[in-house]
């Protein structure tokens, strides 16, 4: 059976472990967001240059919301850390 010690030790290792996963998929689907997004927004400014300037300011807050959810995982990560890996 192990000892208190080892058990503190197992913790640390597995919630730097799950911060780690946790910034890896909680990046991986932002960034596949924000690239379809700006490849949709240029498809769009190169059908209609007219309204370059509406799809640009859409297209910034369509990034905004994307980027939210990846800011949520650093988050979580930081918390991961700091309480259970100190």
């Amino acid at each position: 059976m192990a000892d208190a010690g080892q058990a503190v030790e197992w913790v640390k290792v597995a919630s730097a472990l799950a911060a780690g996963l946790c910034m890896g998929f909680g990046a991986l689907g932002p960034s596949i967001a924000q690239g379809i997004i700006g490849g949709k927004a240029c498809e769009s400014m190169g059908k209609k240059p007219e309204n370059a300037n509406v799809i640009g300011r859409t297209m910034l807050v369509a990034m905004a919301f994307a980027e939210s959810s990846s800011v949520y995982a650093l988050l979580v990560s930081l918390i991961l850390l700091f309480m259970f890996a100190t």
